[in-house]
């Protein structure tokens, strides 16, 4: 690119924004023109996160509107704000990457149930392109409205994709998976706060989570199959990262060969010879994958780590961004795990 391209973050003083923040400050065909914060308004970047200082996003304001134009906005804010101010943007001809969940499942009459509102833009449900780079690469490109998937249906369609891709046949999927409590948000509940968090585990919505219906929505999309996903998730005191342990009940035992078909030309996507930890990708756009099919029970056992700020929010975010644009695909998006 001969210009950079002009970004309007919405949200960034949210984990999601401020991951975006980190992330772009050195991506080299991007600048950031606009931080949008109604929270923390009349203040600079580097007033609130100091280690920005040195960077040239040290003085961009923090504002309640955009400072200036742009061409690309990434929406870091509740669904339901996200699923007003899209349209608005689309209108003005900015394209929209938008990390909430309003845009991410294709069946408007579902987000009633699982999101609490009605969906008001249905028109734009089946316009908008699910951001996972590895299944839907194709469409993103050109796209101008991305929704960028959720954390854990990141780490367990990775998890799927190449038995889906490959029509091994199943019928039903149990997904268990755990994740750190930064997937909370920043503005939290009583029960994610520290003194409540440390030295406990606990599931939560396991009658019903949101993730669910959309998990369900790729996998028709891919499959042709109504296949339920039975999906319990916890949390763990870290700050940072996601396990998804996926059960398949099937006869196919070719699972290994599946994996390392699907993902061996994949940057971001690696097939592991050991389980994965969460060590191995906080701070990166990296998946780490461990299959394994158990003969005694019949069940494809498929484990995969990401970090939930990492591929399963912002740096997935990123890539979807570098697709969408022309840009190189793992631009500003290539960087180490923080280990230990």
């Amino acid at each position: 690119m001969e210009q950079a391209l002009r970004v309007c973050i919405y949200g960034a003083t949210g984990y999601t924004g401020i991951e975006l923040l980190r992330i772009l400050a050195h991506h080299h065909y991007v600048r950031i023109v606009s931080a949008v914060s109604r929270t923390y308004a009349g203040k600079h970047i580097s007033d609130l996160l100091p280690y920005f200082s040195n960077s040239y996003l040290s003085k961009v304001p923090l504002s309640e509107e955009p400072q200036e134009d742009f061409d690309l906005a990434f929406l870091c804010l509740p669904h339901e704000t996200s699923l007003e101010l899209t349209p608005t943007l689309l209108e003005k001809g900015k394209s929209v990457i938008d990390l909430s969940g309003a845009y991410r499942i294709s069946r408007g009459e579902l987000y009633p149930e699982f999101y609490g509102f009605e969906h008001t833009h249905k028109e734009l449900l089946n316009f908008a392109v699910y951001g996972l780079p590895e299944i839907f690469r194709n469409s993103i490109k050109g796209a101008k409205l991305v929704a960028n998937p959720g954390c854990y249906p990141t780490a367990t369609l990775l998890g799927l994709y190449p038995l889906l891709k490959e029509g091994v046949d199943f019928d039903s999927i149990i997904v268990d998976a755990i994740s750190g409590v930064s997937g909370a948000g920043r503005k939290t509940a009583q029960h994610f706060h520290y003194p409540e968090m440390e030295q406990n585990i606990f599931a939560y919505s396991v009658q019903k989570h949101r993730h669910t219906p959309e998990m369900e929505d790729v996998i028709r999309k891919l499959s042709g199959k109504d296949i339920k996903v039975r999906f319990t998730p916890k949390v763990v005191p870290a700050s940072r990262g996601m396990l998804s342990t996926v059960y398949i009940p099937t006869q196919e035992k070719r699972i290994r060969e599946l994996f390392y078909e699907t993902y061996k030309e994949e940057k971001f996507v690696k097939v592991v010879q050991e389980p994965p930890m969460t060590k191995h990708v906080i701070g990166t756009n990296m998946c780490l994958i461990y299959p394994y099919y158990d003969e005694r029970t019949n069940t494809a056992v498929v484990i995969s780590a990401i970090d939930n700020l990492g591929k399963g929010a912002s740096s997935q975010a990123v890539q979807n961004m570098n697709i969408m644009m022309g840009i190189d695909e793992s631009a500003g998006i290539e960087n180490l795990a923080l280990f230990p």
